[in-house]
């Protein structure tokens, strides 16, 4: 179903606009899907948080926002971080929808190390699951992190007044946190998006938080669903 076919409205004369009247059980029928922004131009002279999509990963976002499924999108959220946004406007120009930014959506606080290259990277990302209550060399502790994002996703869900599904377009890890609070698992690593270049997603009901489906690419041809 697209965006607003399923909306109703209070009849004014035809001069004035119309006013949504959105349904509760519009909301329960509707999704939340949580992307994670794709692949990204790697510069380690530029901070981490301005990072941009590469071409590859604006083709890959472009992709995903023709995908059917897609058509019931009608309220499409991001971090602040630029290439979230990179990946939110795609979404927005190819679904004719405007979206917002906020900076608690963002990936967990890393800025203490800055840029790191891939073996270190990953030494750090294990230590920071392996020890949820601990703070890996200054990055922000996983269980504020979580509590950080479950907290960012209610009150978007709580400001959108729009049926229809939800898209927030966030970071890997913070996902994997956020997924571990809906699945009622503890904070693991394994709970982390399949290993690549990002650009996954996974789905969850908007009005239970019951998990839909978890990770699955943003690439049509290996994304199951219709």
């Amino acid at each position: 179903m697209r965006c607003h076919d399923d909306i109703a409205t209070v009849p004014e004369p035809s001069h004035r606009t119309i006013t949504p009247v959105i349904r509760e059980s519009q909301i329960a029928m509707s999704q939340v899907l949580f992307i994670t922004h794709p692949d990204v131009i790697i510069d380690p002279a530029v901070p981490v948080p301005e990072w941009t999509l590469s071409r590859t990963g604006l083709a890959r976002m472009r992709a995903f926002a023709a995908q059917p499924r897609m058509l019931s999108v009608c309220a499409i959220w991001s971090s602040a971080e630029h290439k979230a946004q990179d990946g939110a406007r795609v979404l927005a120009t190819a679904l004719r929808l405007p979206w917002q930014q906020r900076q608690d959506l963002g990936e967990n606080d890393r800025s203490s190390t800055g840029y790191l290259p891939r073996s270190a990277f990953e030494a750090m990302a294990d230590a920071f699951f392996a020890e949820p209550e601990v703070s890996a060399q200054g990055w922000e502790r996983a269980v504020d992190a979580q509590e950080r994002i479950v907290a960012a996703v209610r009150t978007v869900l709580g400001v959108t007044s729009q049926s229809g599904d939800v898209a927030i377009v966030s970071h890997g890890a913070v996902g994997a946190l956020l997924l571990g609070h809906l699945s009622g698992r503890p904070i693991d690593r394994s709970l982390d998006q399949p290993v690549g270049n990002g650009g996954n997603f996974f789905a969850f009901d908007r009005a239970t938080w019951q998990i839909q489906h978890g990770w699955r690419p943003i690439d049509p041809d290996t994304d199951p669903m219709p």
